[in-house]
């Protein structure tokens, strides 16, 4: 539904009933007319003012906003020009240690709040018939809910992007937790598979040592196993390259 945000009164010139009694009516319909052009005329130049208003304001917007970014860029310029690339001033080890960047820009938020409306929308939601009083009903509903919601409510798209936010992210939620389940039974497959390995090959290789010698030594490599497992955890690294 395309909604307009300026409109132009009086939309018609020349339409309307001519009073009783004009002795001219040519001259009448001709001044009804010249009056509703000079209505258009200065209909016009109030939207052209505010046309120039809103550009003036993003202008600005987009001036500053250019500022900030010339200033980052002269500070980022210098500190290249005074970089040695034969002098290693961080290590690979430093690198890993420090925090990933995070961008500081604000984003714009209710921008489609009554705060934040354009001049003609609110003017032509002014002119907007009134709901009808159906809160006065409330108090005789039995389950306590607002009447006139039935009937208009301004939260209705806001609680549909909440709900489909929240839905988005536990099925995120779901997700993750089936991979968890999928990587633990995954593991639990390496480590019988390991550990049959360790105990063919030891007995392959040592056919007079002892069974428990043989599981020591299982475990040594399962301890070995699970350090690996965690330390790729803790760095969140996928583990599909066991696969």
């Amino acid at each position: 539904m395309p909604l307009v945000k300026r409109v132009i009164d009086p939309r018609y010139l020349c339409r309307g009933t001519l009073p009783d009694g004009v002795a001219s009516e040519l001259e009448c319909v001709t001044n009804s007319t010249l009056a509703a052009v000079i209505k258009q005329l200065g209909g016009l130049s109030r939207h052209a003012e505010d046309i120039f208003s809103e550009l003036f304001v993003e202008a600005n917007s987009f001036y500053l906003r250019m500022t900030n970014l010339q200033e980052r860029v002269d500070l980022l310029s210098v500190k290249v020009t005074q970089l040695d690339s034969t002098v290693e001033e961080v290590s690979l080890q430093d690198i890993n240690m420090r925090k990933a960047f995070r961008s500081c820009t604000i984003q714009d938020q209710q921008v489609v709040s009554r705060s934040s409306i354009l001049n003609p929308v609110l003017e032509m939601f002014q002119h907007c018939d009134k709901p009808p009083p159906l809160n006065i009903l409330s108090p005789y509903r039995d389950d306590k809910k607002d009447a006139l919601k039935f009937y208009t409510d301004s939260c209705y798209f806001f609680n549909l992007w909440k709900e489909k936010m929240l839905q988005a992210t536990e099925n995120k939620r779901k997700e993750k937790r089936r991979q968890k389940v999928h990587l633990s039974l995954y593991l639990s497959v390496c480590l019988c598979i390991c550990l049959s390995f360790c105990l063919s090959v030891s007995l392959s290789l040592y056919p007079f040592v002892s069974i428990p010698l043989c599981l020591s030594v299982c475990e040594i490599y399962i301890c070995s196993f699970y350090l690996c497992v965690i330390y790729f955890e803790s760095h969140h690294q996928c583990l599909f390259f066991f696969l």
